[in-house]
This record gives C-alpha cells, structure tokens and sequence, in this order.
C-alpha cells in the first residue's frame, strides 16, 4: 500500500524561500536584425552573454563622451590663452583690473558730485 503524505508535509517541502530582489535593473531594447546578428556573433565568439557585451558597449560609449568632453575643453582652453597668460600672470592681472574699477568709480564719483 502506497504511503500518504500529509498536506501540511507538502506544502512545507514545496516552499520556496522568497525571491531576492535583483540588484540590475532589466530594460528591453530592439535591435534592426543585422545589428543583433552582429552582437549576437560577438557574444558567441567571446563566451559571453548578451547582457555582458551591451554593458560593455555602455562603459565604452561613456568613456568616448567623457573623453570628448574633455577634448573639448581643452580645445576651449587653448583658445583662451590668447595673451599668453600664465598662473602666475593671475595676480597681476587681478589687481590691474581692480584698480581699473576703482578708477573707474572714482571718476564717476567725480562727474556726480
């Protein structure tokens, strides 16, 4: 005769424990078919999945904007250098252009009194 199981046995041996909570966060995306084709053969040629290959397209399209960003900036900069200003010039300057002002205002001062 075949032994029973109680229900309560069943259900207790039956529990899962509860699902952790993901630490990625999951997007769909499409692809034209060659696009996918490509990446697909890249994932399979390199041993790895999907995932793995967009997020390392990811880092690299982030570090390619970082880097523009900061070509950019030195472009910008190298415009700015004009008069051949060093750090050092910077104090100078500071005081050439505040004394500028306070001439400025003292002449104003003059005209209105």
């Amino acid at each position: 005769m075949p032994t029973r199981t109680s229900a309560k046995s069943t259900k207790s041996a039956s529990k899962k424990s509860p699902a952790k909570p993901r630490k990625s966060k999951v997007y769909t995306i499409s692809l034209p078919p060659d696009l996918a084709a490509r990446a697909e053969a890249i994932a399979q040629s390199e041993s790895r999945t999907m995932s793995e290959v967009f997020r390392e397209a990811f880092r690299e399209y982030e570090t390619d904007r970082i880097l523009e960003g900061l070509r950019e900036a030195a472009e910008y900069g190298a415009t700015r250098k004009l008069h051949g200003y060093t750090e050092e010039d910077v104090p100078r300057l500071v005081r050439e252009v505040r004394a500028e002002m306070r001439a400025e205002r003292e002449r104003k001062a003059r005209k209105a009194g």
